[in-house]
């Protein structure tokens, strides 16, 4: 696999100052500030599902980017041991402690609104892509409950990938979860929408090449992964990783066909 300097991939920035947490979910992000002056949402190592939920976002956010879908920019967020000692929250505190290092943070959208689907329109071949997208990468978040979708600017944000990548919680038979159908995909938000799959999934098969993937999963550090002690290196992982998404890319018809059953069983 092609081999990236991680630093390099990325932007990095320092957290100056904890501002509030965005009690979202389980894993209590953050909105903090950053030694270049910009705010971010801060994604936490120390939370809910560790490590794998930043190498999750990373690469689903990444590979959302590079199919052209608006996602706000992800930089690698230091913190610095001493970060946080002032903090009157216990749980924050803890949260804080455990989190001391390399974490992930996306640039905030101020002002965004949260997508609403009975409110704000999608043109099905959007929709489509999207669809599509969450069953290539199996995230499980983006449903009505919580769509993980933003209107900024008048167009439409993917946020929160921390929950794809479902096979790397357990490691074992990655293969028979990289030909799963994706059932859940009867969930999304979007599937009512979701009208050009056939289309969509001839595009997307075209525009990634084995050495793209590669070059997004290389992104992720290699501390991240070998926090989880899964695999003897952290280059063993991401070829796991790479040859996932592969497999499912080259056997898209198993996921493309379950949304299409999914579809049309709520029409």
């Amino acid at each position: 696999m092609h081999e990236t300097n991680f630093h390099d991939s990325l932007r990095q920035v320092n957290v100056t100052r904890y501002v509030m947490p965005l009690r979202e979910g389980g894993s209590l992000p953050a909105l903090a500030e950053a030694d270049d002056g910009f705010n971010y949402v801060l994604k936490f190592k120390g939370a809910g599902q560790r490590e794998k939920a930043l190498i999750a976002e990373l690469i689903g956010g990444e590979l959302a980017r590079r199919l052209g879908f608006k996602v706000p920019e992800i930089v690698f967020a230091n913190l610095d041991a001493a970060f946080g000692n002032s903090e009157g929250d216990e749980e924050i505190q803890d949260l804080l402690k455990s989190s001391q290092g390399l974490n992930l943070a996306l640039h905030f959208l101020s002002k965004a609104m949260t997508f609403d689907p009975g409110a704000s329109k999608v043109d099905d071949y959007l929709a489509s892509r999207i669809v599509w997208f969450d069953a290539w990468i199996t995230n499980v978040d983006r449903t009505f409950r919580n769509t993980n979708l933003l209107i900024w600017n008048k167009e439409l944000w993917l946020i929160d990938h921390g929950a794809s990548f479902l096979f790397h919680h357990s490691w074992e038979n990655w293969e028979k979860h990289a030909l799963s159908p994706f059932a859940t995909i009867k969930d999304h938000v979007l599937l009512p929408k979701a009208t050009e799959l056939e289309k969509v999934d001839k595009e997307m098969k075209t525009m990634f090449t084995p050495e793209l993937i590669d070059e997004v999963v290389a992104m992720v550090p290699e501390e991240w992964i070998l926090a989880s002690r899964d695999t003897e290196t952290a280059e063993e992982a991401r070829e796991v990783y790479a040859s996932f998404l592969r497999m499912r890319l080259e056997n898209s018809e198993v996921f493309l066909n379950e949304a299409n059953h999914a579809r049309k069983a709520l029409i």
